[in-house]
């Protein structure tokens, strides 16, 4: 009996099409899109994008003045804070508690609304869920579908669907598991995600100011959803260097409220 023949490790060399980070000596990062024959330029002179392609992350590729760039693929929140966008995103520090707070799961059918250029609804599918996009605007629905298909391709493609549509005339899936909302009113939406979410379904959504969370709060006490939470997360990173430890002088404060609530039989 012959061993089965094991595939070999994937090949992860940078190839023509594939998004990169350059990073120089001060370690500003730089999102590059990778094209045969394309040239990245800086005031340090610039890097033929053919000395990146068939290097793997971590090589240092040189500027035609010297100056040193060390490759690796973006990370989602590397992608988020640098990709094109036409409308303000979602911070990183606030996508990870929602999809906390939403309790996504692989398979999870989410309804968003207010998608801008699409950040949350990649952090939502890198998580597994089948989403189901609402946006008004048709510029913000191509920019967030092009964001997409650039960071993760058809591996999340296949599972996003956006319409140009209003979230306040009404929501027309059924047995959601999740509504998630990034609108200046939601609590217009509260009536249809009650009747578009299953018993047991979440609803969660970010707003700019307290004003906006009390009046979704107040909404939901009319509502059949309990359980309703609201928090405001705040990044404060640390400078440590030797015996200089301390906080650093800035810090990712205020960004936007996330309040959440679970639907109950009525």
């Amino acid at each position: 009996m012959t061993d089965a023949i094991r595939p070999g490790p994937p090949d992860r060399s940078f190839k023509a099409d594939d998004e990169i980070l350059l990073i120089d000596r001060k370690k500003r990062r730089y999102l590059v899109t990778l094209t045969e024959g394309g040239e990245f330029h800086t005031h340090s002179g610039f890097v033929p994008h053919d000395a990146v392609i068939g290097q793997v992350e971590g090589a240092v590729v040189r500027s035609t003045r010297g100056a040193t760039f060390t490759t690796f693929r973006p990370t989602l929140s590397d992608f988020v804070l640098k990709m094109p966008r036409g409308a303000q995103v979602i911070y990183p520090k606030d996508l990870g508690p929602i999809l906390m707070l939403a309790d996504i799961f692989p398979g999870a059918r989410v309804l968003e609304s207010g998608i801008g250029s699409g950040a949350l609804s990649m952090t939502l599918l890198r998580a597994g869920a089948e989403v189901t996009g609402y946006e008004l605007r048709g510029d913000f629905a191509a920019r967030a579908q092009k964001n997409v298909a650039t960071f993760g391709g058809t591996s999340l493609t296949d599972h996003y669907t956006v319409h140009e549509r209003d979230c306040y005339d009404g929501i027309d899936e059924q047995e959601l598991d999740r509504v998630v909302l990034d609108l200046p009113e939601p609590w217009l939406v509260v009536p249809h995600a009650e009747k578009a979410l299953h018993p047991g379904g979440i609803i969660v959504a970010y707003t700019p100011t307290i004003i906006q969370a009390v009046q979704f709060r107040e909404r939901l006490v009319a509502s059949d959803f309990e359980l309703a939470e609201t928090i405001e997360v705040l990044h404060r990173g640390w400078n440590i260097d030797g015996t200089s430890v301390r906080p650093d002088h800035r810090m990712v404060a205020h960004t936007g409220f996330l309040s959440h609530a679970r639907l109950l039989p009525g």
